[in-house]
């Protein structure tokens, strides 16, 4: 039957929420803009739409693929938790019971990540921040997110997500390679240890907002070795994307499996990646036609989403192993 078919999809999701913040000024962070009499004019009516547009976004990925909202959900460009929990309390959000998981960043601007995630699937064992420490930039130090990693057990196996943000391309592509570059290593590093410590063989999904391509160095020669499997590959090949700039698709929002999900014992069977970008999340017509509809272009408020579409994976469950 279909609803059993169904039932026996898992999905699991990534989504760079573009500026989610509340509307007060936290005296530790860059975050003025973001207020009533900061650039944006950013009042309690902009922020619960705001809320309003992502919960609603959340709630539909996958919906015909699985019985249920997906099992986990990474989050980046959130400000702290009281806009998670605003957006796990939302009535488009609230019957499917979401738990997260946030630590703070050491990024200036106060954007964070964070995990989403439904109890009674995802089992939380542990969870830790990975510090990325800056390239020395003479006298400045330009800090970016720490990457958060949960330990958990999903339908019977031991999953590790790892939720990244890697420094941005603003200061130009070529200029900011090496600090993303430094960022997969530090992440490999992570992985492989957590390989060598487990008295169980893991299985890691690494997702986030690389702001790399899958065939840039920094995921296709450093962190997607012999031992990752990266589906986002063939769609970045199709020219798909998830957010444009300049003209052109770039596809740095990546969800990536270690390979053994694809063994015999797995009780997790990956089926697909997909991006999800519905017609009533782009921008209607004019020069950006198709693309994201975001909450602002440049100063101009738009009432949207985000600058980026969410991707996620779908996982046939196969017999757990308990």
């Amino acid at each position: 039957m279909i609803k059993d078919k169904l039932k026996n999809t898992l999905t699991v999701a990534f989504y760079n929420v573009e500026n989610l913040f509340d509307t007060l000024k936290d005296p530790l962070k860059n975050d003025k803009d973001f207020t009533p009499k900061g650039k944006f004019k950013w009042n309690k009516s902009k922020y619960y739409h705001k809320i309003k547009k992502i919960s609603s976004v959340l709630a539909k990925i996958g919906e015909h693929e699985s019985y249920y909202a997906p099992a986990i959900i990474g989050l980046v460009e959130i400000e702290n938790p009281k806009v998670l929990d605003d957006l796990i309390t939302h009535k488009n959000l609230i019957n499917h019971n979401y738990r997260f998981i946030h630590y703070d960043s050491p990024d200036k601007r106060g954007i964070d990540v964070a995990l989403l995630y439904r109890p009674d699937v995802f089992k939380i064992i542990s969870s830790e921040t990975v510090y990325i420490p800056p390239l020395d930039e003479g006298s400045i130090l330009d800090h970016t997110r720490d990457v958060l990693v949960v330990k958990g057990v999903l339908n019977g196996d031991l999953v590790y997500i790892l939720v990244n943000h890697w420094p941005s391309r603003a200061k130009g592509k070529l200029e900011t390679k090496p600090k993303r570059i430094n960022a997969a290593r530090i992440v490999s590093e992570t992985i492989h240890k957590i390989i060598a410590e487990e008295r169980h063989e893991p299985k890691f999904i690494v997702m986030g907002d690389f702001n790399d391509d899958p065939s840039s160095q920094s995921l296709n020669e450093i962190l997607v070795d012999n031992t990752f499997y990266n589906p986002m590959f063939s769609l970045h090949e199709k020219g798909l994307g998830t957010l444009k700039y300049n003209g052109d698709w770039h596809l740095f929002d990546q969800i990536i499996l270690s390979k053994n999900f694809f063994k015999e014992s797995s009780s997790l069977e990956f089926i697909e990646a997909k991006i999800y970008s519905k017609p009533w999340m782009k921008v209607a017509k004019g020069k950006l036609k198709g693309s994201p509809l975001r909450t602002f272009i440049g100063p101009w408020y738009q009432g949207g989403f985000s600058d980026h579409f969410p991707v996620y994976i779908k996982l046939k469950k196969k017999k757990a192993n308990y």
